[in-house]
């Protein structure tokens, strides 16, 4: 009996090869060639199952939302920490931060398709680009929770608090990557910004 294939299986591991050779060499110079040599697949395969290098990129970028869900979400399981709050604000967002070699690639990686989308308008008319950010949603929904719990004022914007939380942690983490700021100045400047907004952890 001919061995069955697991297509879904096979394009995830092509396009993670793909963020391997990106996360060190650029997405700019992960061609086919490139990336079949990261997989360990012929040329052929890869163009089997992404007719176009957009393809790839595309697919790739879907894999840098679920690596991060990978990441974060059996940790977040087994954390023990309250169903909804501070503490599982600060927890997600320090997953955010490239604090490890994987969170450092997770970073790189969504760095170099942000400034990708700037200029290709298949990249930008991604949910990526274009919808709800799910982060800024789930973000939303625990500020929500504080506000029930008397930690921020209930005519405070909820979505203005979560951009300013994002844009927090994203400039923590580019000073992170670019070498002007160590990974316990992140912790320390996050975890003084929650206590100030939300109050120290309970």
């Amino acid at each position: 009996m001919p061995k069955r294939v697991d297509h879904e299986q096979r394009r995830r591991h092509i396009a993670d090869a793909l963020l391997r050779v990106a996360a060190t060499q650029g997405l700019h110079t992960a061609g086919f060639r490139e990336v079949a040599a990261e997989a360990g697949v012929s040329v052929r395969l890869v163009q089997y199952y992404f007719q176009t290098k957009e393809q790839l990129l595309l697919f790739g970028l879907r894999r840098v939302g679920e690596q991060f869900a990978e990441r974060v979400l059996p940790r977040l399981a087994t954390a023990g920490l309250p169903a909804a709050g501070r503490e599982r604000i600060e927890f997600v967002l320090l997953a955010t931060l490239p604090l490890d070699a994987e969170s450092r690639s997770l970073h790189v990686l969504y760095n170099q398709y942000f400034a990708l989308a700037l200029t290709d308008s298949s990249l930008a008319a991604q949910p990526y680009g274009s919808d709800p950010d799910a982060l800024e949603a789930w973000l939303i929904e625990q500020l929500r929770a504080c506000q029930a719990d008397g930690q921020l004022p209930p005519e405070q914007d909820l979505a203005d608090e979560a951009l300013a939380i994002l844009a927090l942690g994203v400039g923590l983490g580019n000073a992170i990557l670019g070498g002007r700021r160590s990974a316990d100045d992140a912790r320390r400047v996050l975890a003084r910004h929650l206590d100030h907004r939300l109050g120290p952890p309970r």
